[in-house]
């Protein structure tokens, strides 16, 4: 990237924290003064409620995984601890294909929702064409309506194209993302033209200016979606069951349910280690970037 558009986008950059500065000093300039809301007992109380009622099932879910199956029912803190548990989960089942094919799903649709998603906001954001806002609001729409209203069109359209009982069946409903399109529409109209014009002048093409202006931008952006996309086609439960028959293509979700299995009884120190294994990785994904998550929220907004 050139000077000029470097140049360019760095008063971008700079803008809001320059408008940012004049409104700081025209509130302190102000004779009103700033209502400012301060947070009482109540606040911090109903906060630890919330905070508590969250953490109690993950709790459990520790205590008993880590714990002999005796103490699953009663909590004694001189309970030895262990690691049979997750031992006995993972010979169970064969969770190191479960796992394969889940990291496989989630990131071909991912890869596919941002590609696709990125193309159609960029044209929505910036392209004028005939019936353009109509084309938008069916796309919000898409958000109103629940997936499993389509699980019975979408099984006769995979067994049409013969790819029932595969990992493409499972992620191919979801490539076209809604959600994401959203987002990115709404990020992509809040970068300045000028921009795109300054990229232009130094001879960039409309797919570099995408890639090298809008893509950077836009990077709290993707993380959050990335965040959401993950963890709803990680814990994806009804599709995977109804399109997969075996186990080169069952994800995480489909093959926890050996567990629920009556004949065989029901370890509840078993059960956890398992769930607890399968939540792990949405768990530190969202430690990480849980800061990135929320801000790219407040930026999004209808434009």
């Amino acid at each position: 990237m050139t000077a000029l558009l470097r140049l360019a986008v760095l008063q971008h950059c700079l803008r809001p924290r320059a408008l940012s500065f004049l409104r700081l000093q025209s509130l302190m300039r102000s004779d009103t003064p700033a209502v400012i809301y301060r947070h009482t007992w109540f606040d911090t109380l109903a906060a630890w409620l919330l905070a508590l009622l969250w953490i109690l099932p993950l709790a459990y879910a520790v205590w008993t995984a880590f714990h002999p199956s005796e103490y699953a029912t009663r909590l004694d803190l001189t309970a030895p601890w262990t690691l049979q548990n997750f031992r006995n989960a993972w010979e169970a089942a064969p969770f190191a294909r479960y796992f394969l094919n889940t990291t496989l799903l989630v990131s071909i649709i991912l890869a596919a929702q941002l590609v696709l998603s990125t193309l159609a906001a960029f044209a929505f954001a910036r392209y004028d064409f005939r019936g353009k806002n109509i084309a938008f609001a069916l796309v919000l729409v898409q958000l109103m309506i629940m997936p499993d209203i389509l699980l019975v069109e979408n099984y006769k359209t995979m067994a049409q194209l013969g790819i029932v009982d595969t990992l493409f069946a499972i992620g191919l409903p979801y490539f076209a993302s809604a959600f994401a399109i959203f987002l990115l529409r709404q990020t992509f109209m809040g970068i300045p033209k000028e921009l795109d014009e300054a990229a232009r002048v130094e001879g960039a093409s409309t797919l570099q200016i995408l890639w090298r202006v809008y893509v950077p931008l836009a990077k709290p952006v993707y993380t959050a979606f990335a965040l959401v996309s993950v963890s709803f086609h990680w814990n994806n439960f009804l599709w995977p069951l109804i399109i997969t028959n075996s186990v080169e293509s069952r994800p995480l979700t489909v093959g926890l349910q050996v567990f629920s299995s009556v004949e065989q009884g029901v370890d509840w120190s078993t059960i956890t280690a398992a769930t607890l294994m399968t939540a792990a990785p949405l768990l530190v994904g969202f430690i990480l970037f849980q800061r990135q998550f929320v801000q790219s929220f407040m930026r999004a907004g209808i434009k």
